[in-house]
């Protein structure tokens, strides 16, 4: 995200303001800047080692300063560490006040609610289990604000919808900050001991092993996007006509499923889905995808099969789960005229009714070989008239609403990350490339040739 709105860039900066403001009293409270250096320099090193090789951030040393110092003073530790920490995407300046401005708020807030329950009294005489509610209550708090400023700031720069992103970056981020509070207060409990901060130290070694399990799930997650993202190259290659369909598709169907309420892991099987639902044309032979005029009878069955070609080109990819099924059914209709085994209303899997209503919408807004882009509006209208005989009305209506609220702003990588093709040519006549695979409904089915 090189090019940040201007209204997120103001929603940063009053977070800058708000953290100034956080920080104002520290004259007039007793500061231990001894302890305050100490974290925030245990912070910084650990930040860079943790979003260098862990992909995670120092959590355990921001909650422990929020038991251990008052708010102004804690608020100081994530500071140097967010300030100098390593940042893959530009602007970095911003990227960097922001994530000082958003941790020391967030910290700010835990330590207020740490101190105003009593924490540093039960961290001082170690009165555990006692000083479990003021550290947890602190805890939720920092989630929240975190959830909530950095939902604010996706919302403005990525068009997200405020509360759904709030809510599910909370719930996303409460285990592992509750495990790292955990941790926290331990590191606060025996940082107040007769043992001292080096004893404290020590707690960090089960957080590195946290650590280290949470880095495995995230190389993993980035093996899944580059095994999609090569998929859906050999497609685009394969078929130029259609090159962003893909992506476009799955942009739609994670609107539909946001739309409908699923939470985000299946949100994110949709998008999967959507971007591969095209996968079987790997297995159609390339000169029928390129044909041109009208296919045969036999040649339009051999296109029809793409849906089981894809179904099995992915059958080992065990991540996919239920998007397979969006893969094998998003050609299905509501009223059973579908392909490839004529499935009809709910015995066709949610995953897919997605897909179809996504596939199409893409279909009738992008320029193809045989048509150009339809307006927005103009394909909306379309897919409700044909809702409840080709589409599930649910999925028309998610969409329309999603659209008519956020707009429809597709957002592309393939060109960007796609080897060098072979210049596309001109324009022609209907062929195979107008193919069911990527149809609006109203297609002559029995001629290959378009209405």
């Amino acid at each position: 995200m090189q090019a940040v709105p201007a209204r997120a860039r103001v929603y940063a900066a009053a977070a800058v303001l708000g953290a100034l403001v956080c920080l104002a009293p520290l004259s007039t409270v007793r500061t231990p800047w001894w302890t305050v250096a100490l974290l925030a320099a245990l912070y910084a090193g650990g930040e860079r080692i943790a979003r260098r090789r862990f992909a995670g951030t120092f959590s355990t040393v921001l909650l422990a300063g929020a038991f251990l110092l008052p708010a102004p003073a804690a608020a100081l530790v994530p500071l140097p560490g967010a300030l100098l920490s390593h940042v893959e995407q530009g602007p970095a300046p911003l990227r960097r006040i922001w994530r000082a401005a958003q941790s020391a708020l967030a910290v700010w807030a835990a330590a207020r609610v740490h101190g105003a329950l009593g924490g540093p009294e039960t961290v001082l005489g170690a009165a555990l289990p006692y000083a479990l509610l003021p550290a947890g209550a602190a805890v939720l708090v920092y989630c929240a604000a975190l959830a909530l400023l950095d939902g604010g700031m996706r919302t403005l720069a990525e068009g997200l919808p405020p509360r759904r992103i709030c809510r599910s970056l909370f719930v996303r981020s409460l285990a592992p900050l509750a495990v790292h509070g955990l941790a926290g207060l331990m590191t606060a409990v025996l940082w107040r001991s007769p043992y001292g901060p080096v004893s404290a130290l020590l707690v960090l070694f089960p957080v590195g092993v946290s650590w280290w399990v949470f880095a495995q799930y995230h190389r993993e997650h980035a093996a899944h996007r580059a095994t999609i993202r090569a998929l859906v190259q050999a497609v685009d290659i394969k078929d130029g006509y259609t090159r962003g369909h893909s992506e476009r598709v799955g942009q739609a169907s994670m609107m539909i499923a946001r739309e409908l309420g699923m939470d985000e892991g299946r949100v994110e099987v949709l998008r999967f889905a959507g971007i591969l639902h095209d996968v079987g044309k790997l297995g159609v032979p390339t000169r029928l995808l390129r044909k041109d005029g009208p296919l045969t009878p036999e040649e339009r069955r051999v296109i029809e099969l793409h849906p089981e070609y894809g179904h099995e080109i992915t059958r080992g990819i065990s991540f996919l789960g239920e998007a397979r099924s969006a893969i094998l059914h998003h050609h299905e209709r509501i009223d059973g005229s579908g392909y490839p085994y004529g499935l009809v209303g709910s015995q066709i899997p949610e995953p897919a009714r997605v897909v179809a209503v996504a596939d199409a919408f893409d279909a009738m807004t992008s320029n193809r070989s045989y048509s150009r882009a339809r307006p927005v509006d103009q394909a909306l209208a379309e897919l409700r008239r044909c809702a409840g005989a080709h589409f599930d009305p649910r999925m028309v209506t998610a969409l329309v609403r999603v659209i008519g609220r956020e707009g429809w702003h597709p957002v592309v990588t393939a060109d960007e990350s796609a080897p060098n093709l072979p210049a596309q040519p001109a324009p022609r006549s209907p062929s195979a490339t107008d193919r069911p695979s990527t149809d609006f409904p109203s297609t002559d089915r029995s001629s290959g040739a378009r209405r």
